[in-house]
């Protein structure tokens, strides 16, 4: 699927919604200092975990605002399908989990309050097989599991309230933008901050043994761990500017040493190359980096020289090169013979209906999605392409009729909203579109720009009609998210 959306411009410190989330914690801690703990639930004096998914959801509308996320949903797809199923062989799953892709080639990944896990696509391209990536995604679900933030939190209200606030701020940042955070660390005193470190790595040791058992009982070679920490030693142990990942997972030898210790203590598997892994780092190769004549050259010599792991994948990579470089033909061609071999495989799905419609083929293209939606109803890369692909045929209420079901099963789901709201609009409904455009705000967190669509959606309503009432009872639901923000 490939959309121009439009990029609104929001500069929003991570920062300051790290300090937000320091003034909760300390209120929380003085309400609480004198009230006992569940008893069996790490954390909860300090931070509950309904408070978590409040945070968690405002630092996401934060990272949407503020960070280059891949809204691919092909590759959101495959992500998300990956880490749950790593979910379903963990333990104290207390969210439903969402796992995003940042568009960076840094080597980073993070999770944080409300089950929510970023991942760099950088990551994801140094990996060399599924297994290794899985790794990552296990090691930061057990963050979660764990509940380390939280009890980060707890651990610090021991501490003076001007210490805790420039710890919890370091260890927020620090998640999504390292050097900026360890500076953080290091603006507190040096014992707490020595003692922050030494619990940080405390945490480290107990995601890796908890995410060893969850990689190894979802199927994964347990070795993807070590050999993924190995590659990383070897590749960044002499320069001077390490990871992002390795300035909030440090990576000591003896780590590495533990790392394939537990791994030998689980069965080794020996897994055939993963088509859809592949598929992805070829996906993030050929449409998020380098230009697309260069490109044609690169997938062209691999192929001719055979210097990949699966071949479909290089023919995949080469197909979107040759789309970026609107030689349509060209891709169609590529695509539709991987798609004869490998029918409702998604990833072909996706580029030839991305293909046809620059061709003006919308027929080709409304005819394979309407037989996979039968097939997968509500599948995110089917739905979304098949509503674009209606837009695109000016065929707007049955654009208008699929994303209004899909979003009421996936109501976060921003590219449906903004489909949505490109609906309302070829079809002149001004009301519907301003509603429609107030929850794409709202996702990004800007809670007055999308009261004021909403205000302006109210206008263009007819009188005393139902949308004025949904309308007026999105408002206040809107002012009650902003103020319950303010009163944390």
């Amino acid at each position: 699927m490939n959309i121009a959306y439009k990029k609104t411009k929001v500069f929003i410190s991570t920062a300051l919604l790290a300090i937000a989330l320091v003034g909760a914690g300390q209120s929380m801690a003085q309400q609480n200092k004198n009230q006992l703990p569940e008893i069996g639930t790490s954390a909860v004096s300090t931070l509950s975990l309904d408070k978590e998914r409040i945070y968690g959801d405002a630092m996401m509308r934060q990272v949407r605002a503020s960070m280059p996320l891949i809204q691919d949903p092909v590759l959101i797809e495959y992500i998300n399908h990956l880490g749950n199923s790593l979910i379903r062989n963990a333990e104290g799953v207390n969210y439903q989990f969402d796992f995003f892709l940042i568009n960076n080639k840094e080597i980073n990944a993070f999770a944080f309050f409300g089950g929510h896990i970023g991942v760099h696509s950088g990551l994801l391209t140094m990996a060399d097989n599924e297994s290794e990536l899985a790794s990552v995604l296990a090691h930061e679900i057990a963050h979660v599991t764990q509940r380390h933030l939280a009890r980060k939190l707890e651990a610090q209200t021991r501490t003076t309230p001007w210490t805790l606030a420039g710890m919890v701020t370091g260890v927020l940042l620090a998640l999504v933008n390292p050097e900026a955070g360890m500076a953080a660390l290091m603006s507190a005193n040096a014992a707490s901050a020595q003692a922050s470190i030494n619990y940080t790595r405390s945490n480290e040791k107990e995601a890796d043994r908890v995410g060893m058992a969850i990689l190894a009982n979802s199927g994964f070679d347990p070795n993807g761990a070590p050999d993924f920490f190995k590659k990383m030693s070897a590749k960044y142990r002499y320069t001077s500017k390490p990871p992002a990942m390795l300035l909030t997972h440090p990576l000591p030898d003896s780590r590495i040493t533990d790392s394939r210790n537990r791994a030998q203590a689980y069965p080794s598997r020996l897994l055939p190359v993963n088509l859809d892994f592949e598929l992805a780092k070829a996906r993030l190769r050929s449409r998020y980096s380098g230009e697309p004549k260069n490109n044609i050259k690169t997938f062209t010599a691999e192929l001719r020289r055979q210097k990949y792991q699966i071949k479909e994948a290089s023919e995949y990579a080469l197909a979107l090169a040759y789309f970026a470089d609107k030689q349509y033909d060209a891709a169609e061609e590529l695509l539709t013979e991987l798609l004869d071999k490998h029918p409702n495989n998604l990833f072909f799905v996706d580029g030839l209906t991305d293909t046809y419609l620059e061709q003006k083929k919308y027929d080709k293209a409304l005819t394979m999605l309407e037989r996979l939606n039968l097939l997968m109803p509500n599948n995110q890369v089917v739905t979304l392409n098949y509503a674009n692909s209606a837009i695109y045929a000016e065929k707007y209420a049955l654009a208008t009729n699929l994303l209004q079901d899909f979003l009421i099963l996936n109501p976060g789901n921003f590219i449906a909203h903004d489909l949505l709201t490109e609906a309302y609009r070829k079809q002149d409904k001004p009301s519907q579109m301003h509603a429609s455009q107030a929850e794409v705000y709202a996702l990004l967190g800007l809670y007055p720009k999308a009261i004021d669509e909403l205000h302006t959606a109210y206008n263009f309503a007819s009188e005393k009609t139902l949308m004025k009432k949904r309308i007026k009872a999105r408002i206040v639901q809107l002012q009650e998210s902003e103020n319950q923000l303010k009163r944390l």
